[in-house]
């Protein structure tokens, strides 16, 4: 027991490792702000649910990263780069992702719901340009030992999750005692957690092709290191398409209620700082669970059986809130059902990100990882933005019942996923 407990000690307590937990952080931390947080915000305003959700289309950065990923991958910042090219795009990114999360704070929905849409893209689109920078980071942190990335990716996703509750249940419990205003300028501060891992860290790898300068001739160079050959590498893999679709569904099931789930809470009479008790105290100790059990899980198992198992939970603790929909405002229902939601996104999270990682060739790490990772956004960022109305129309037809069968269907989302990881063990024996 001692000596499982060093190795665990050993793997995790690491400046590599506490690097890694840091830029997680700073990684999930903005999402909320256009997302959840954002809805409970408008909701407070007294915006429309269709609106909600159609407002969450802000968040389409997220899906296509790709498109400027290989900016990121192969151009060097004037002056700046002398510090490294992750850790440059890195620093010059946080700083604007803080400003625009604070110029979100300045608008009032009700006065003016397109500007705070358009602070909310320019948000959206800085924290996808840091996922691209700081994904790369992790997957080439572990270049000189891959064994060690599941770990690696266990530790980022707790440090992704602590960052999605600081800007979700924390902004939502400060709402309780201050103005939605100041709850946005406290959440720009938070920028100053991946300041400082990237300030105290060194740079990952150099690199083996030849970085283009900003006024560079060679065109041609340029698109096929940074555009053309990373695509072409990774279709190369027979199965290309089918990763795509899973990809694609994975988390669907735990993405689509994501705008409606505060909404939600509210509408079953939950109190903001009852959400925020819930949601904070439960997804801390069970985020830290799922994330660190996931890794092990993984090592154990394997990759496509953890993907699989963890897949089927996710589905079924998503249409749990089905039962909270029938019961209504039942706290010890509301923990429960809350604390497994959290464990089971944190073990799917944990074996997706590794499995995605897993499939980047280390010449195009940032392009191929924003381009996996841009699948698995695009069907959270389009599908999402319909499930105000789904909800709506839902409720039209049963009343009373809408928000059950808005989560049936929302668990459901899922299962495509489940048959194709299915598929592939099959075809592996």
């Amino acid at each position: 027991m001692i000596n499982y407990l060093k190795n665990i000690y050993d793997i995790y307590f690491n400046k590599r490792m506490i690097t890694m937990l840091l830029l997680g952080f700073s990684s999930g931390f903005p999402l909320p702000l256009v997302f959840g947080t954002l809805s409970f915000l408008l909701k407070d305003y007294g915006i429309a649910y269709a609106s909600i959700g159609a407002i969450s289309l802000v968040k389409i950065p997220y899906s296509l990263k790709w498109l400027w990923s290989p900016i990121v991958d192969n151009i060097r910042i004037p002056f700046l780069y002398k510090v490294g090219r992750r850790r440059s795009w890195a620093l010059i990114t946080q700083i604007l992702l803080g400003i625009s999360i604070f110029l979100m704070s300045t608008v009032n929905p009700q006065e003016n719901l397109y500007l705070i849409a358009v602070f909310a893209f320019i948000t959206s689109f800085l924290s996808a340009t840091q996922d691209i920078i700081l994904d790369a980071y992790r997957v080439e942190s572990f270049n000189d030992e891959p064994e060690k990335l599941s770990s690696g990716v266990a530790i980022f996703v707790l440090g992704y999750r602590l960052g999605l509750i600081f800007s979700g249940a924390g902004a939502i419990y400060l709402a309780s005692k201050i103005s939605w205003s100041s709850v946005y300028i406290v959440m720009s501060f938070g920028v100053l957690i991946g300041l400082a891992a990237i300030i105290f860290s060194k740079e990952a790898v150099k690199y083996e092709y030849k970085i283009l300068d900003w006024d560079t001739k060679n065109i041609k160079q340029f698109f096929n290191n940074s555009l053309i050959n990373p695509f072409v590498n990774f279709i190369k893999n027979e199965n290309w398409f089918w990763i795509l679709a899973f990809i694609f569904t994975y988390r669907l099931s735990d993405s689509y209620f994501g705008p409606m789930s505060n909404p939600f809470y509210d509408d079953m009479g939950f109190t903001k700082e009852e959400i925020a008790f819930v949601t904070k105290i439960y997804s801390i100790v069970m985020t830290i669970i799922g994330g660190l059990l996931g890794g092990i899980i993984v090592l154990k198992l394997g990759m496509r059986k953890s993907l699989l198992l963890f897949g089927f939970t996710q589905c079924m603790t998503t249409m749990l809130f089905s039962l909270q929909a029938y019961y209504g405002h039942n706290m010890p229902l509301f923990m429960v059902i809350v604390a497994l939601e959290y464990l089971s996104s944190g073990l799917a999270t944990t074996a997706f990100v590794a499995y995605i990682s897993s499939l980047c060739n280390k010449l195009y790490t940032a392009t191929q990882y924003a381009l996996l990772s841009s699948v698995m956004s695009l069907s959270r960022d389009l599908f999402s933005a319909t499930s105000g109305a789904v909800y709506e129309y839902m409720e039209n037809i049963f009343p009373s019942y809408g928000w059950v069968i808005f989560f049936i269907i929302s668990g459901l989302m899922s299962l495509p996923s489940i048959f194709i990881v299915l598929f592939f063990i099959k075809k592996d024996k």
